[in-house]
Formats: C-alpha cells, sequence, structure tokens
C-alpha cells in the first residue's frame, strides 16, 4: 500500500507541473502580443515628432503646427496607456512566478526530506527489506501481472524519485530566469513610462503656449487667419472642378444621345426610301416611338432618408462663428462630428467616390458625388477603403475617423455641396 500511494504521489506531482505550466504559456502569449501593439504604437509617434520636427524647423504654418502638436498628445497618451498595459501584465506574470516558485520550493524540500529518509533507512537496514518484498513476490502464488507490476515498481522507484526531484529543481530554475527576464523588462518599461509622461507634460505646455500666443498675438491671428481662409478656397476650388467635370460628362451624354438619334434617323429615312408609300406610316410611328424614348437627362433633387455619417456629438456647426481652438470668428463649409479613434465613417446616402485626395487642413479626405449633383465631403480621415470610381451605398462604410490635420483631437469633418453651393448638412441629413 505505501508503494501504492508513493506512485500516486508522483503523478499528482507531475500533473501539477503540467496544470502549472498552461497558464504561464497563456501569459508569455499575453506579453508578446502587448509587446507587438507597444511597437506599433512607437513607429508611429516616431513618425508624428519626426514630421512636428521638419515643421519647426521650416515653420511651415500654425495650423500645421497645432494640428502636429494635438495628434502627438494623443499618441503620446495612447502610448504612456499601452506602457500602463505592458506593466500591469508583466507584474502579473512576475507575481504568478512568485507563487510558482514558492509551490516549487516547497515541493522540492517535500521530496529532498523523502529521499534523506529513504538514504537513512538504506544506511541503517540496507537492502534486505527489498530484497524480502521481492522474494515474497516472485514466489507467492497469485496474479503474475500485478506481481511483475509491483516487482518493476520497486526496482525504478528510487531512480524515479531523483528523476522528479530534477525536474523539480530544472523547472524552478527556468522559472527563476523567466523572473528575472520580466523584472528587467518591467525595470525598462517604468523607466519608459517615466520619461515619456515627462515628455506629455512639456508638450502639453508647448501646446498651452501656442494657443496662448494665438489667442493674444495678433499678428500670429492673422497668420491663422490666412491658412484658414486659403484652406477654405482649396476646398471650394476642388469641388468647382468636380462640378465643371460632372456637367462635362453630362453634356458628352447629351451630345453622345443627340449622335445616336441622328444615326438612328438617317438609317429610318434611307430604308423609308425603300419602303413602300403604304408603309411609310408605319414607319413614321415607329421613328416617332424611338424618339419618345430619348432619355431626359435632368438633375433631380436626391430623394430618399440619409445616414449619419458618424457616432459622436456635434463640436462644430455650419456657418459663421468662432472657431473654437482659433478664437477668430470664421465661416465654416461644414460641420465637425467629434469621434474615437478607429470610428467607423460611412456614407451619407447612395454615390460614386469622385476623389479621395490629402486636402490642406482636411488631411485624407472623400469626396462623393451623388446622383443629383449634390457632393458630400468626408474629412480626417485615418483610414480609407474605398477607391476612385467605386459606388457606395447608403451607410456602406468607407473609413476610420483619425486626428490627421485636426486642431483639436480625433473628428470627423463633414461638408455638403450641391454644386459648388455648400449646405448646412445637418439640414440636408433631414431632408426625405
Amino acid at each position: 500500500m505505501r508503494s501504492v500511494f508513493r506512485l500516486l504521489v508522483l503523478l499528482g506531482l507531475a500533473f501539477a507541473v503540467a496544470v502549472s505550466a498552461a497558464p504561464l504559456k497563456r501569459t508569455d502569449t499575453q506579453i508578446d502580443e502587448q509587446k507587438n501593439a507597444l511597437k506599433k504604437l512607437e513607429v508611429d509617434l516616431a513618425k508624428k515628432r519626426e514630421e512636428l520636427e521638419v515643421l519647426e524647423i521650416e515653420e511651415k504654418g500654425v495650423l500645421n503646427t497645432i494640428s502636429l502638436l494635438d495628434q502627438n498628445l494623443n499618441r503620446t497618451r495612447s502610448y504612456l496607456s499601452e506602457l500602463s498595459r505592458n506593466e500591469d501584465v508583466l507584474q502579473g506574470a512576475v507575481k504568478q512566478l512568485v507563487l510558482d516558485i514558492d509551490s516549487l520550493d516547497m515541493k522540492i524540500k517535500a521530496r529532498k526530506r523523502a529521499m534523506i529518509k529513504r538514504i537513512r533507512n538504506l544506511y541503517v537496514y540496507g537492502r534486505s527489506n527489498d530484497a524480502e518484498i521481492l522474494f515474497n513476490l516472485l514466489t507467492k502464488k497469485g496474479n503474475p501481472e500485478r506481481e511483475v507490476y509491483w516487482v518493476h515498481h520497486l526496482l525504478n522507484r528510487d531512480r524515479e524519485d531523483v528523476e522528479m526531484l530534477r525536474k523539480l529543481v530544472t523547472e524552478r530554475t527556468q522559472k527563476q530566469q523567466m523572473q528575472e527576464k520580466h523584472l528587467a523588462e518591467l525595470s525598462r518599461l517604468r523607466s519608459r513610462k517615466a520619461v515619456e509622461e515627462r515628455g506629455l507634460i512639456a508638450q502639453m505646455n508647448g501646446q498651452e503656449r501656442m494657443l496662448h500666443s494665438l489667442k493674444h498675438d495678433k499678428a500670429v491671428q492673422r497668420m491663422a487667419l490666412k491658412e484658414f481662409e486659403r484652406n477654405q478656397r482649396t476646398m471650394l476650388a476642388l469641388l468647382k472642378k468636380l462640378e465643371q467635370r460632372r456637367k462635362r460628362e453630362i453634356e458628352e451624354a447629351k451630345k453622345a444621345e443627340a449622335a445616336r438619334l441622328a444615326t438612328l434617323k438617317r438609317k429610318e429615312r434611307e430604308a423609308e426610301r425603300k419602303r413602300e408609300e403604304e408603309k411609310k406610316r408605319e414607319a413614321e410611328k415607329a421613328r416617332q416611338a424611338e424618339i419618345s424614348k430619348k432619355p431626359v437627362i435632368q438633375a433631380q433633387p436626391f430623394k430618399g432618408p440619409k445616414c449619419m455619417p458618424l457616432d459622436g456629438p456635434i463640436i462644430s456647426e455650419y456657418g459663421l462663428q468662432e472657431h473654437p481652438v482659433l478664437h477668430i470668428m470664421t465661416r465654416n463649409l461644414g460641420i465637425e462630428i467629434r469621434g474615437k479613434r478607429g470610428g467607423r465613417i460611412r456614407a451619407a446616402a447612395a454615390g460614386t467616390v469622385a476623389m479621395v485626395a490629402e486636402i490642406d487642413g482636411r488631411g485624407p479626405s472623400v469626396i462623393i458625388e451623388h446622383e443629383d449633383g449634390t457632393y458630400t465631403v468626408y474629412g480626417h480621415m485615418k483610414a480609407i477603403h474605398v477607391q476612385e470610381g467605386k459606388s457606395v451605398k447608403k451607410c456602406e462604410e468607407i473609413g476610420e475617423v483619425g486626428d490627421i490635420a485636426s486642431l483639436n483631437g480625433i473628428k470627423l469633418y463633414f461638408q455638403v455641396s450641391e454644386g459648388t453651393q455648400t449646405v448646412d448638412p445637418l439640414q440636408w441629413l433631414k431632408q426625405k
């Protein structure tokens, strides 16, 4: 019975070792995922900081500088948040390793005490006791398979004890090394976090100084207003170009239709001369019926329900108002909707993608042409999922919201123009 008990103990210890390794493996995977996410943020942050350094050297403009300052603040905050998540995961892993090492220490001590007791018994009694047990098993009548099992067990008992102790010591060494590695990584993370926190404070102070200068320095205000008005003119010029292209396409379609009808009429006249007199009336009716099929190319007001392009509060409305960052009166050609990073942008109505471009003051943007000559503009996009010439359905996802070229965080710039005339997007969205 004692041997059976020892065998069960060995199996229990082996099972415990296997079970303890499973959560550790999951933790390692989680740590790797966090590291990969951190690396992506580091690359993005380094790129934006380089852009800001170039702007500061070349003095590219007030609005661009404020925009990049705001983007850097957002990315630094995201980076600090990711550092904190990495720190929490590593702390959890270290805590679990401490518990695992303590448990292994207890198991190793128990195994060593058992082996010391075994050695002491061998020294006092020798192996006569085991020899006697083996002799009784081999000479006693009974189940042969069970007798062979116990003979094998007695012969391998000491070897298994030593092997199990070796495995426990090896596992403890591995966990100790992993703990030291995690502690070193944790120390590096905390140092990096402290540096970034100081940098965040410096960036916030820099942005505050820039905004204070913008609010009180008339020369800087005039410079910012000129940039703002230039960006507005660029947007209107783009819409004018698109509208001219649309009208040119309509005119070309009319000419093509007229040419087709002229060709058809000529063929009909040639056929009429060859037909008998009694069939002229029928040919004339056919010609008139064919002419009546001529499509009328005329813009009709867009009808049907619209789709809000982004979920979020309206932070800037259409028309004349005080700019929230510049603190000067400006005429807003569209509205601005506050968003969360990665928020999905939807097409407000069905149409065709007329342009995908980087627009001054709006960043990566999409312009959609609708069937009545209305254009909708979507700006400050982090990602664009459509291409020029592609048809889109109402509420179809066209990209993700971001803060590129924004002066005050993550938002969507949304504009509606009927031809080259801008209208209030909120009123347009309500039209049935």
